[in-house]
């Protein structure tokens, strides 16, 4: 029957572009005379090759040009949606006489047979239960009312482990200004190098070549460079500060900044090659605020 639906559409149906197609994929899944059939909106959307929007919007514009009806009131396979051609229905009953004493559902169009519609997987909607038909659990026979189950404990259940404070007491308190997220976060002055990185400097070779002197300095330039920047992580700081001080130059080394233009001359003896090394180098190191 579903050569009849579809011989229906192309030779009397009035649409056109997606609806044609989305139309003729509803028919092709026609079963009998009855012209009912299913389809989910995605796999109409694969067989026309369309948006699942643009399928509902044909479905609309055949729904109220009367050549698509949607039956709410039964489903189909895997819960789709049951859809009839009432004209090409009305069709086919013209040309041949329906059988019409079968099994009805209420609010249907007359004359369905949901018995054939079954073996296509169509059956009724199953309609939930209302809220006051529900009937409540049975009361226990002891009339006991059913008790809260008790609070669950709060608090620290290890009486070995301190409630607060860091767990191993040698451990140095830094860095410990925490945010809503449980995270340490503080300015740059609040920043403290902690074990971690000073060994860090210790094992790079920094320290060797900045000395103690030098990686003062050094942090000190950082803080002050650092001052007007927002709050962070205690990591991004210590990260921020270990770039830093990998990009400072030793208290022994010659200015890279006197260079022409920019302050006093060249050392002497420099070449004009050496001086052209030092500007660039010194144009690397120049800070330009977005280091952080």
């Amino acid at each position: 029957m579903s050569s009849d639906a579809r011989e229906w559409v192309w030779e009397h149906s009035s649409s056109r572009g997606t609806a044609r197609l989305v139309l003729l994929s509803i028919a092709d899944r026609v079963a009998d005379e009855q012209c009912v059939s299913w389809a989910s909106l995605s796999s109409l959307a694969i067989r026309t090759n369309a948006s699942v929007s643009t399928v509902r919007e044909a479905i609309d514009r055949l729904v109220d040009a009367g050549e698509l009806e949607q039956l709410d009131v039964l489903t189909g396979p895997q819960r789709s949606t049951v859809y009839r051609l009432p004209l090409a229905a009305k069709a086919m009953a013209a040309t041949a006489e329906v059988e019409e004493d079968a099994e009805q559902v209420s609010g249907t169009a007359p004359g369905l047979r949901i018995s054939s519609l079954r073996r296509c997987g169509i059956r009724p909607r199953e309609v939930p239960q209302s809220p006051a038909k529900v009937r409540k659990p049975a009361v226990p026979e002891t009339g006991r009312s059913r008790r809260k189950a008790a609070p669950r404990p709060t608090g620290n259940r290890h009486s070995g482990v301190p409630e607060t404070g860091t767990q191993n007491r040698s451990e140095p308190d830094l860095n410990r200004r925490y945010s809503s997220g449980g995270a340490a976060v503080l300015t740059a002055a609040e920043w403290q190098i902690d074990p971690a990185t000073h060994a860090w400097t210790r094992r790079q070779g920094h320290l060797d070549r900045l000395g103690e002197e030098g990686l003062r300095a050094a942090d000190a330039k950082w803080r002050a460079h650092r001052a007007g920047h927002k709050p962070r992580l205690a990591d991004a700081w210590a990260a921020d500060w270990r770039s830093w001080v990998v990009r400072e130059h030793a208290p022994s080394r010659p200015n890279l900044y006197a260079v022409p233009g920019k302050g006093p001359a060249a050392p002497g003896g420099m070449t004009r090659v050496e001086a052209h090394t030092a500007a660039l180098l010194a144009a690397l190191d120049e800070p330009t605020g977005t280091e952080g």
